[in-house]
């Protein structure tokens, strides 16, 4: 595991941008396609703004999957994490080679099975991630869900998950925020061959904490990927601030 830390949001998504361009054209030009894992929410706009203006990238040789979805919010809600991809990522890309969306307002069980059907077999070169308040990896909230072989679940959301995306202006009132959502699993998240960690912020910084610093735990989801062999976290000093030291890290001020 290797910890990045930068002086602010933009150092950080420009360097965590950079190395996810430079694993994906790495994957183009060795079998002719990349496969990504791509996350939404206020973390990742630094780091796929960066991304999205490598010119180099052959995005008509990418196929894209969806990381999670609310259940039952509609694509044109501020909130939708589609209506993110398509409006941030999609209209920026152009056409790629696939993306599949998770579509929150059809029947999860179905969704599921599609999703699941596609993602079989498949390698992803690079998952972009991040990390909740409460320490969650994509909507698994702690006690997350270890063992499942299943690529995508419906997870219900907790308290502080739900606070946290009306805190940071998605919603206008808790009571307005999902309960549940479909999510892609630890599991399938940790079969990438990259994994990319974008987390900036202040109030991130207990759940960094716990992520680097406590063992292995699903009360701590974010902790599995102290396990992976690939997995970059790239921090600003202020969602690094609670850190003893960053262990086998960078730190670039």
């Amino acid at each position: 595991m290797n910890v990045i830390i930068s002086a602010d949001a933009k150092a950080l998504g420009d360097k965590a941008g950079r190395l996810a361009a430079t694993y994906i054209k790495k994957a183009i030009a060795e079998r002719g396609e990349a496969f990504i894992i791509v996350a939404t929410g206020t973390s990742q706009f630094e780091t796929l703004n960066t991304l999205l203006q490598d010119g180099e990238i052959d995005w008509s040789a990418v196929t894209l999957f969806h990381l999670d979805e609310y259940i039952d919010l509609p694509v044109h809600h501020p909130a939708s994490f589609r209506k993110y991809l398509i409006e941030r990522v999609l209209a920026r890309t152009g056409p790629l080679k696939a993306a599949y969306l998770i579509d929150g307002e059809s029947d999860p069980v179905s969704v599921i099975d599609a999703l699941a059907d596609r993602i079989s077999g498949i390698t992803v070169d690079v998952a972009l991630v991040g990390i909740g308040e409460n320490g969650h990896l994509a909507f698994n909230d702690p006690p997350a869900d270890f063992e499942t072989e299943a690529p995508y679940l419906v997870v219900d959301l907790d308290e502080p998950c739900r606070a946290q995306q009306c805190n940071e202006g998605w919603f206008a009132d808790i009571s307005e925020v999902p309960r549940q959502a479909i999510s892609m699993s630890v599991k399938q998240i940790l079969k990438s061959t990259h994994i990319i960690c974008s987390v900036p912020d202040r109030r991130k910084a207990q759940a960094v904490k716990d992520s680097l610093e406590q063992p292995v735990s699903n009360r701590y989801p974010a902790s599995i990927l102290q396990t992976h062999p690939s997995c970059y976290f790239f921090l600003d000093e202020e969602s690094a601030s609670l850190l003893q030291t960053p262990a086998g890290g960078i730190a670039d001020q």
